[in-house]
């Protein structure tokens, strides 16, 4: 049976320019999927969500997958392959008049 594991990385968050999340070791899964829930929307700007790998959860790179851009609202999922030990995902918002709320989830499995 595959192992899996959720973890919630950031609740009722402010994005008001830049947010990056808690790291979060993943060394023992193979696949990831973010979820980022809008819990207060801002539908008039846009964010961009990329993740960020690192191999000793202090120093940061983007990994190589493709950034996502996507209205501030609503829900919003991006799966990640082959990140390595730690991970973390970084949201930045642009033409917002009001910062949304987030939750941010990490969804694991081996």
């Amino acid at each position: 049976m595959r192992q899996t594991q959720t973890a919630v990385l950031e609740r009722g968050a402010v994005l008001d320019a830049e947010l990056a999340t808690e790291p979060f070791e993943a060394a023992w899964a193979s696949e990831a999927r973010w979820f980022v829930e809008f819990l207060e929307p801002a539908p008039e700007g846009s964010v961009v969500l990329r993740t960020q790998i690192s191999a000793d959860g202090l120093t940061w790179v983007d990994h190589e997958s493709p950034a996502i851009q996507c209205s501030a609202s609503g829900i919003v999922t991006t799966s990640v392959h082959d990140f390595g030990h730690w991970l973390r995902l970084v949201a930045l918002i642009d033409g917002a008049t009001a910062a949304p709320l987030v939750r941010v989830y990490l969804a694991l499995k081996e």
